[in-house]
């Protein structure tokens, strides 16, 4: 094919032909330890883990979960009414209380089937399966906790549409901060009526889920919004990564935090897809036990995020003036 006189066909850059060589594995090798790695290591590591009863009695308990290395972390009780407690307040994630009758586990399916169904395998393990009682039992319409789980994207899609819509129409300093807590209060207020009023999966109180839900998109879209305003496109591009990549496989929403391999277990409570399912978890099936954490953990991203967008915003308008006076022809001398 001829191009016409004096011209040349346009040669791709070498440079960025390599940049997309290496750059795509490199890509596909960081999703597939950010979801794959956490997938298949998940194990009980300092699992908190009650053991009630005399001290003599609970001595061949504590021997047996022992050989478990690692696996639990022991919380001593007197009776089974303080285990029982703790069980409610989050403190640990079931209880084994030995009685006259025998040993007796307390679980809480509501924190997790997962971790549930491993503590009644681990109390079997040494012999006869002890009697067990599920205390805060997961919903019947949601057994398994698959719809808590699968609402961690959607959640964080929701938080980073928000946010890029922000930056990309226009709206800057108080005006995008109104838009961004309104935004994510509309979106609380619709996941509740859907999860807790049509699919029955939350349990708790209403107005408390759809708070927790609405303070997890802020935290997310304050995030994105906050870092677009100081950063441009890049913000938007750095939050959404590290919250597809790590907030989201990190989460511990199918099993638990310490299910996961250090250090992503902790690193997904520091992240908001992490503390939001830990504070909807709460507040829907535990009267808000252990809700504190989580809770402050999501303000903190949104207090942040909505920060950079008034910081961004009062920045913006000097970088203009700067600009527009470095642009500016400067007059001749006379003479």
């Amino acid at each position: 094919m001829s191009t016409p006189s004096g011209t040349h066909p346009t040669r791709p850059d070498p440079r960025r032909l390599i940049a997309v060589v290496v750059l795509a594995p490199l890509l596909v090798a960081l999703a597939l330890w950010a979801f794959a790695w956490p997938a298949a290591r998940t194990a009980p590591r300092d699992l908190p883990l009650g053991v009630a009863g005399p001290a003599a009695a609970t001595a061949q308990v504590e021997r047996g979960l022992a050989q478990h290395q690692g696996a639990f972390e022991i919380h001593r009780y007197p009776d089974e009414a303080a285990a029982r407690e703790a069980v409610e307040d989050r403190s640990v994630y079931g209880a084994i209380v030995v009685t006259e009758r025998g040993p007796e586990l307390l679980t809480a399916s509501a924190g997790s089937p997962l971790v549930a169904q491993l503590l009644r395998q681990a109390a079997s393990a040494g012999g006869a399966e002890p009697r067990a009682e599920d205390v805060v039992a997961a919903p019947e319409s949601d057994p398994r906790g698959a719809a808590l789980g699968a609402s961690v994207l959607p959640l964080a899609l929701a938080g980073i549409a928000a946010g890029s819509a922000v930056f990309t129409i226009g709206l800057s300093g108080v005006r995008a901060v109104i838009a961004l807590v309104v935004t994510s209060g509309l979106v609380g207020v619709t996941v509740a009526a859907i999860a807790h009023s049509w699919l029955e999966v939350l349990t708790g109180d209403w107005w408390a889920e759809a708070a927790a839900l609405g303070l997890s998109t802020l935290a997310v879209s304050a995030a994105v919004a906050g870092l677009a305003a100081l950063m441009g496109k890049a913000g938007v591009g750095i939050v959404a990564g590290v919250l597809m990549l790590l907030g989201n496989p990190f989460s511990g929403a199918g099993s638990a935090p310490q299910m996961l391999p250090e250090p992503a277990g902790a690193i997904g409570q520091w992240l908001p897809p992490g503390a939001g399912t830990t504070l909807l978890r709460s507040v829907s099936y535990f009267d808000g036990a252990a809700a504190l954490g989580p809770a402050l953990t999501l303000t903190w991203w949104a207090a942040l995020g909505l920060g950079a967008v008034l910081l961004g915003s009062t920045l913006r308008p000097r970088t203009t003036h700067a600009d527009d006076t470095a642009a500016a022809p400067r007059p001749v001398p006379a003479g």
